[in-house]
């Protein structure tokens, strides 16, 4: 296409010329970085004799490779992708799955069945590609604001997910990546994984380079735990990056503010307890013992993570995962009155859809109960008192007859 067309298309797109201009010479100068690189690499990479093939077709082993020039511009198209960090691991899970069956066996997964059943998915990578020699682990960063919700009255919606669905931005993100390889290494087997698979994502991401395992089970590093985890199963036999020591010292922070005590030792969570699992993953009623502690959290928990002196130095996140729909700072009064069809409208493209309307009026009932017993409370929650799901109204009778907890009495359990 031509200058002149474009400047056309600009007129009538009513873009500034300078702004299509800046476009034209970032793609021009990305494209030419990459033919280059692409040129640079080929000849050490895949050799002359490279077969043609589709993305996904197998890596072939009789070609040779300069490993490192392979591994540094993988990370350089990675962050062309938008990920804040990249690394690459064996595919080898010694010691965490271990971990894994000890935790599974003592039903700290409560309801979550599929975790026991596709824990063996989990510890074998092959299970779920076959020729699996390398995973490469990236991250990218979320963290939409520094706001909490302190008000009784107004939701707390853990922060990541506020924004876009991360299953399908980060997912994109690695297809592109895994296509931007292929074109450096020529065709490869591969499969993508966005928290949409049984894997590992933790261990790889530490044995990666890229943070260790916190005390809050999640993956911490010097830029803190604001981060979605993806990885790619790939069969390019590329070697390892040095995993990350555990700088969590004997700080225990993220233990002691836990609401429901869910971190029950250090490197270990009870899904039983945690706010996450009981707003999200549990279908049923919640436990009355908890629900007193849960305050305004009505979808997941930031409480650890918001605590951790780690984040200090989290970095803003990508402006993909921005709040939408003013569920950063929403009254709980008003998402308690959105029908089920405005619950799927509104929250269309988010992770928080999936639970469902039901199970958002139980969790949002529970805080209401928590909130006071203001006028607008009570009549929204008598709105909903003959609510057709049994789970709702149980949950809305009991914010009924709550009286208002002490701040202390929230704070910690029983």
């Amino acid at each position: 296409m031509t200058t002149e067309r474009l400047n056309q298309g600009a007129n009538q797109c009513r873009f500034p010329r300078t702004e299509v201009a800046f476009e034209i010479n970032h793609h021009s100068r990305t494209h030419c970085r990459r033919q280059n690189l692409s040129q640079a690499l080929r000849g050490s990479l895949v050799g002359q004799g490279e077969n043609g093939g589709t993305i996904g077709a197998m890596h072939d082993p009789n070609s040779t490779l300069d490993e490192a020039a392979l591994k540094e511009a993988i990370r350089q198209a990675g962050r062309e992708q938008g990920f804040a960090a990249l690394g690459f691991a064996r595919a080898g899970t010694a010691g965490a799955a271990e971990h894994l069956r000890d935790w599974l066996a003592a039903g700290c997964h409560g309801e979550m069945d599929y975790m026991a059943r596709h824990a063996e998915l989990r510890v074998d990578p092959q299970l779920l590609h076959a020729g699996t020699l390398t995973v490469i682990s990236a991250a990218v960063d979320y963290l939409p604001h520094g706001k909490n919700a302190d008000d009784p009255e107004r939701a707390a919606i853990s922060r990541y997910a506020q924004g876009r669905d991360y299953h399908k931005v980060v997912r994109h993100r690695l297809q592109r990546l895994a296509a931007a390889i292929a074109a450096l290494a020529g065709p490869f087997g591969y499969r993508v994984f966005s928290d949409s698979a049984p894997v590992m994502e933790v261990h790889f991401a530490q044995q990666a380079g890229l943070g260790w395992r916190g005390k809050h089970t999640l993956l911490l590093s010097r830029q803190g735990s604001w981060r979605f985890l993806g990885e790619i199963y790939c069969d390019l036999p590329l070697p390892p990056d040095t995993p990350v020591a555990d700088h969590c010292g004997n700080c225990n922070a993220c233990i002691d503010v836990c609401p429901t005590r869910a971190i029950t030792a250090p490197y270990r969570v009870d899904a039983r307890r945690c706010i996450s699992y009981l707003t999200i993953e549990l279908a049923g009623s919640i436990p009355e013992e908890f629900r007193p502690l849960l305050g305004n959290r009505i979808y997941g928990c930031d409480d650890c993570q918001i605590c951790c002196p780690w984040n200090r130095f989290a970095q803003s996140g990508d402006p993909e995962f921005a709040a939408r729909q003013g569920l950063d700072e929403a009254r709980l009064v008003d998402l308690f009155a959105w029908t089920e069809g405005e619950f799927n409208e509104r929250l269309a493209g988010s992770p928080i859809r999936r639970i469902g309307h039901v199970r958002w009026l139980r969790n949002i009932a529970v805080a209401l109960g928590n909130a006071g017993n203001s006028a607008e409370t009570r009549r929204a929650l008598l709105v909903r008192a003959d609510h057709p799901s049994a789970i709702v109204r149980e949950h809305v009778a009991w914010a009924l007859a709550r009286s208002t907890p002490s701040r202390s009495e929230a704070a910690h359990p029983a």
